[in-house]
């Protein structure tokens, strides 16, 4: 569609949502961050729908036209005008006709340029409001003249909060952490930090009765008391972080805590997010595919090196997009990182070669490196490569669809859609 009509729908879509939210007066939970909101999300969302009417963002919409969609309860028209068309109908009629509406909405809020927090969500007023993490070389960052500012274009989610809500913040991250500052309304954190309204500590790989990794295990303290917490189907300290947002913002309501972890156990984490996939060859994906970043690519490292695998540990890592001048570094710092956490590196990818100068710098063999320009190429060598017993962790920036590669060695092809990333026709339509 062309531009100006675009610009037309999108703003009606928003009109629209506005008066939605002024009629129907749902409690809002607003999520922003450099990672993991999506998981956290999905997370809030897996405690809430056992005790009211929630609705969450879809995948990931957290743009100026995401929130919309979400709030109207309608799909991405893509550029599909009937569809678009249908869904400004849609808004209408739930603006005009008294419909049952969800007495929550968890929604992510992400930004990518400056100025986008006013023009996506400056016009919420937030029940609640979680900040997840920043790292040190957040994604999206060459977009802004330094890290502070993009920190500072996060921040003005704060300012959406009601006089009585209450904002929920990491407090590992010591970004995340400073903004208690930044308001006077009541503040809970989460972390693994002494001191964390939720403190979390003992976190451990799962394995089944045949040694096969699982899940993640920990232990949560709140109010005096101490708790046992196991998800399955999942790895990463990100998932932990998830939970742990969500069980914050359980306890602040006052909810039944041990109904919250056990609706936790198998929540719906998204895909391509350290999800746990069977692969071919007797073999264990770890699918990070979704996105990629400095602060993400480390921690997804650090826990495949914390696996016991009965074969090889392979990292597959495409390029790291949107760090501008930051971007060769990086890349070889996470080089360095794969050589302490795996045997076998594959790069993908032309900013990706610099993975391999940091792995190789760091003493890493030349044998045990693997160059691919694409994910298609990568996915098509590791179908002959992998083993019985290996764990292949995958993970790239959107840009890169790594989910190709994934989708490649995945046992369970036949529901790829629902285990995959960006299944969309539209999607696999783009090269």
């Amino acid at each position: 569609m062309r531009t100006t009509l675009k610009k037309i729908i999108y703003f009606i879509l928003q009109l629209e949502a506005r008066l939605v939210v002024w009629k129907y007066k749902p409690k809002i939970i607003a999520i922003t961050g450099s990672v993991g909101k999506t998981s956290t999300k999905d997370a809030i969302y897996a405690v809430l729908k056992g005790v009211t009417y929630v609705r969450k963002s879809e995948k990931s919409y957290n743009s100026q036209i995401g929130l919309p969609l979400t709030i109207l309860g309608v799909p991405n028209g893509w550029n599909n005008l009937h569809l678009w068309l249908r869904n400004l109908a849609k808004g209408l009629w739930l603006v005009v006709y008294p419909h049952k509406y969800p007495e929550w909405l968890v929604l992510e809020v992400g930004v990518g340029k400056p100025d986008d927090m006013r023009t996506t969500a400056s016009w919420l007023r937030t029940d609640v409001v979680v900040m997840t993490a920043i790292g040190e070389t957040p994604v999206h960052v060459e977009f802004f003249e330094s890290r502070k500012h993009l920190v500072e274009e996060k921040e003005k989610l704060i300012k959406t909060l009601k006089r009585d809500g209450f904002l929920v913040l990491n407090a590992d991250d010591e970004t995340i952490l400073e903004m208690k500052h930044k308001t006077k309304n009541r503040v809970v954190t989460y972390g693994f930090k002494e001191g964390s309204d939720i403190l979390a500590s003992g976190e451990n790989i799962a394995y089944d009765d045949v040694g096969i990794p699982r899940g993640i295990i920990f232990r949560i303290d709140e109010g005096g008391k101490s708790l046992p917490v196991e998800i399955d189907g999942v790895f990463g300290k990100n998932h932990i972080y998830a939970v742990l947002a969500s069980l914050a913002i359980a306890s602040a309501l006052k909810f039944n805590l041990l109904d919250a972890i056990s609706a936790l156990r198998n929540y719906d984490a998204p895909p391509g997010r350290m999800r746990i996939l069977p692969g071919e060859n007797g073999t264990l994906i770890i699918d990070d595919s979704y996105n990629s970043s400095p602060h993400a690519s480390t921690s997804a490292l650090q826990t495949l090196g914390e696996l016991k695998p009965k074969g090889r540990r392979i990292a597959v890592l495409g390029d790291m997009l949107e760090l501008g001048r930051h971007t060769k570094e990086e890349h070889e710092k996470i080089g360095g990182i794969a050589k302490e956490n795996v045997e076998i590196l594959l790069v993908v990818g032309q900013r990706a070669k610099s993975i391999k100068d940091g792995a190789l710098a760091s003493g890493m063999k030349e044998k045990a490196i693997f160059e691919f320009g694409n994910a298609r190429e990568t996915g098509e060598f590791l179908k002959t490569f992998i083993k019985e017993g290996d764990i292949i962790l995958v993970k790239g920036s959107q840009g890169m669809r790594m989910e190709r590669a994934v989708a490649m060695i995945l046992k369970d092809k036949e529901n790829k859609e629902r285990l995959l990333v960006r299944q969309e026709k539209e999607w696999l339509a783009k090269e």
